[in-house]
């Protein structure tokens, strides 16, 4: 019987892969799912049915699921919130970079996950100004060269920041920063809050959900436990 591998993601992450899609500016490289095993192990707490348990690790150190914890864990999944309590405890670490509009809509995803991200009030001045560190992946001719003097403006502020430290230099960048800057943040989840996030956002105007949630229909079992599909 075919067995599923649990550790696609990590093979992805040790080989240095990224996932985008060419036509946005999101990101989600450095993916990796924990606690798969102690997650389905504590799924048969309720009725004491350890013994049914047919997941192993392989001799490259994934861990599988069999067939019968798959297929309880596709019950569950159906069951709903109430009875997929192991769900919440498959974990997901990502760094995500993406532009702060976009990173404006993730945080009103406060429950159960945590993210640290790069500073912009520490090391806004730290590297040079460039395009490429805005989203500008849909603009228009027209406003894509004004963007390239917003960018020149700042970069000639920012090295006069340098040289002096003017407080008032750091504050015109702060506020002239556009939300289309691109932050990095390392992010924890787990997969109940990723089934929320990909309903409610796969249909979103903005492409950078999509890419998204594509990233997640890449995560180990994501069909079956995220999705929902047989």
């Amino acid at each position: 019987m075919k067995r599923v591998f649990c550790s696609i993601i990590n093979r992805a992450m040790k080989q240095g892969l990224t996932y985008r899609k060419d036509d946005t500016m999101l990101n989600c490289e450095r993916t990796s799912v924990m606690n798969v095993e102690n997650a389905i192990r504590g799924a048969r707490n309720p009725m004491n049915s350890w013994d049914r348990m047919d997941s192993g690790y392989n001799e490259d150190g994934e861990y599988i699921l069999g067939p019968n914890d798959l297929g309880l864990a596709k019950r569950l999944r159906k069951a709903g919130s109430d009875h997929r309590k192991y769900i919440r405890q498959i974990l997901v670490s990502v760094d995500i970079t993406a532009p702060i509009y976009w990173w404006k809509e993730y945080d009103t995803y406060k429950v159960s996950t945590v993210a640290n991200s790069t500073s912009t009030m520490h090391k806004i001045h730290s590297k040079p100004f460039e395009l490429e560190d805005f989203s500008h992946d849909h603009m228009t001719e027209g406003t894509l060269a004004f963007m390239e003097t917003v960018v020149a403006e700042m970069e000639k502020i920012r090295l006069r920041y340098i040289e002096n430290k003017k407080k008032e230099d750091w504050y015109d960048l702060i506020q002239l920063l556009p939300s289309s800057y691109n932050q990095m943040r390392t992010c924890t989840l787990n997969y109940e809050t990723l089934i929320n996030m990909y309903f409610a956002r796969r249909s979103h105007k903005l492409e950078e959900w999509h890419t998204f949630c594509r990233w997640i229909e890449t995560l180990p079992y994501a069909k079956e436990l995220i999705i929902g599909e047989e």
